[in-house]
């Protein structure tokens, strides 16, 4: 081994995306970075470079535009980015959830009409289940959507979502409790609805309001708002899939590919506070030797390696399993779980080697140690994953009577 998180077994393809990936974050994102997340501001610059590299289409098929690649390909590509500014991998992760639940679900006409416009990223998309009121809870979602003549009407408060302003394209889940069976479970009382719209902020589209962006801690430069429907008219051809009922299933198929993203996020935030760290533990020195002689400094930056690399090679299984054609949400849920538990854990290390200049802006582990925490709870909690990995244990495990 010469660097950490090696993949084994790439295509020569694989390895020249990921060559050009990774020349791209160190030259453009890496020196930027952490001045746009102090402004807060949006990396249009950086945004743009990533559409000519095409990574907006790296997984929609060629048919439509895009490079055809796979997930394993598709998280490689953004533990990269997310080495040099996570935010910027959170602009792809939303859009990258839609374009696959379109690829998946949507209807021909559907794939027609927005996996073209996805591939070069002049349509941007995010998607939303999140309100006020329910995080988690997915079961306790009020917005709904009624029949309106030969259309749609909707209504509700949606939080927590990311790309908001910036999106053209948003997946929402509502409530379609109309045609429902008698008795049916409230997961298929659930539909996704394909709304288009403009970027920006206020009212952008009669019936849709998008207030501003939410103030947050870290995971500064992409926008994050919520989503205002009130009388919002839709048509059918706006339902994704055609169908109704089909709601719940279809975000929870995109968000166990998110949650790869999420691994794949951690690890590479993961990857850079560990390059920091050692690289401090070689230039810092005290009591007449760099601190990386020291044997408490040494015993940390061993704990750092072994957990970048490990959740690395679970992140890598995790896309795999998917690109296979199996299940695998035991495996995502493992992925997202570890990866983000250990990112906190080797942020906060490296925050450690680096002392009291961890502390000052002037250091780039400062952002780190306010990203980090997103991770813990994008894409569902460590409490979410630890349910979902326990149920699928049990079922793997299903004691005989």
């Amino acid at each position: 081994m010469t660097k950490l998180a090696q993949t084994e077994g790439l295509t020569d393809v694989q390895y020249e995306i990921l060559d050009a990936v990774r020349s791209f974050v160190d030259k453009e994102i890496l020196p930027v970075a952490t001045e746009l997340e102090h402004r807060d501001e949006y990396p249009q610059a950086i945004v743009d470079g990533l559409k000519e590299l095409g990574v907006f289409g790296l997984m929609i098929p060629e048919e439509f535009g895009g490079l055809g690649e796979s997930l394993l390909t598709y998280v490689l590509v953004v533990e990269e980015i997310a080495r040099g500014w996570m935010s910027v991998s959170g602009v792809i992760n939303t859009h990258f959830i839609v374009a696959y639940m379109l690829m998946h679900h949507g209807t021909d006409e559907q794939k027609a009409r927005y996996l073209p416009r996805m591939a070069t990223g002049e349509v941007r998309g995010a998607f939303s289940m999140s309100e006020p009121g329910c995080g988690s809870d997915v079961a306790a979602i009020t917005s709904k959507a009624v029949r309106d003549g030969d259309g749609w009407s909707l209504t509700g408060q949606k939080m927590w979502l990311t790309n908001g302003g910036s999106s053209t394209l948003v997946a929402v889940l509502v409530r379609t409790d109309e045609g429902a069976p008698e008795g049916s479970s409230v997961y298929k009382r659930m539909s996704t609805f394909l709304v288009e719209k403009p970027s920006g902020f206020g009212e952008v589209r009669p019936g849709l309001t998008i207030p501003g962006k939410i103030e947050k801690m870290g995971y500064k430069g992409v926008d994050t708002t919520e989503l205002v429907m009130d009388g919002l008219k839709l048509e059918d051809a706006d339902l994704l899939g055609g169908e109704t009922g089909k709601g719940f299933y279809q975000m929870m198929d995109g968000v166990e590919v998110g949650r790869v993203n999420v691994a794949a996020r951690a690890c590479g935030l993961s990857i850079r506070a560990f390059e920091l760290g050692i690289a401090y533990a070689q230039q810092r020195v005290t009591f007449g030797k760099p601190i990386a002689e020291h044997q408490a400094v040494s015993f940390r930056l061993a704990d750092m390696a072994t957990k970048v690399e490990a959740a690395h090679q679970m992140m890598v299984m995790a896309a795999r399993k998917k690109d296979s054609g199996e299940r695998n949400d035991l495996e995502s849920g493992m992925a997202k779980y570890l990866a983000s538990e250990y990112c906190k854990e080797v942020v906060e290390d490296s925050f450690r080697i680096h002392g009291g200049y961890g502390y000052s802006k002037e250091y780039e582990i400062e952002r780190l140690y306010r990203e980090a925490p997103m991770l813990l709870i994008g894409e569902g909690t460590a409490d979410i994953q630890r349910m979902i990995i326990g149920r699928r244990l049990l079922e793997e495990y299903k004691a005989r009577t």
